[in-house]
């Protein structure tokens, strides 16, 4: 599978097991191997910091799409290839959608599942058909994978969730 860009969506804090951090600084080293744009939410600290510094590190390019109420909060990376300051939180989201042709999430809270699963539904109402990717690291989503085929099973989708997502253990499974 080849990509020009990949989304990549995670936590703006770094977790509590060590191997969060060290997939996703395999990740980005990974992207900047492959010559593929990393897009991202712009922070420079956690989940999203480690990629984007492994990105550059790399001498790969790295965008970063950030709101204007977080560029103090979520501390903006300072070091990327570019930052995109748009008004909102929705704004942010279309914008990395446009951005990418693709996507992977990795660990991350809140925001991250807001992240995926407003891909998902998008991707299920054909607004886009970018292949999503879950990096399941130590199985961290498991419960979340699980709970998908519950919701299938009881009839609230429309297809099984392995039409929509690609759920891998590794960042090299993405390619």
């Amino acid at each position: 599978m080849s990509f020009s860009a990949l989304a990549v969506f995670c936590g703006s804090k770094p977790g509590n097991d060590p191997l969060y951090t060290q997939q996703a600084q395999q990740l980005g080293r990974l992207l900047a191997q492959h010559n593929i744009t990393m897009v991202y939410g712009g922070g420079g600290k956690g989940l999203m910091g480690a990629v984007a510094d492994a990105v550059m590190e790399g001498k790969g390019k790295v965008i970063g799409v950030i709101p204007e109420i977080l560029l103090e909060w979520e501390a903006q990376h300072k070091g990327i290839t570019e930052l995109i300051v748009v008004p909102d939180m929705h704004v942010r989201k279309r914008k990395m959608y446009e951005l990418c042709d693709a996507a992977v999430i990795l660990p991350g809270g809140n925001g991250t599942l807001d992240e995926l699963f407003e891909m998902l539904t998008w991707n299920t109402l054909n607004i886009h058909d970018k292949k999503i990717f879950v990096l399941n690291t130590n199985g961290y989503y498991q419960h979340l994978v699980e709970h998908m085929h519950m919701m299938y099973k009881q009839g609230f989708l429309y297809e099984q969730p392995e039409l929509r997502i690609t759920v891998v253990n590794t960042p090299e499974e993405i390619f």
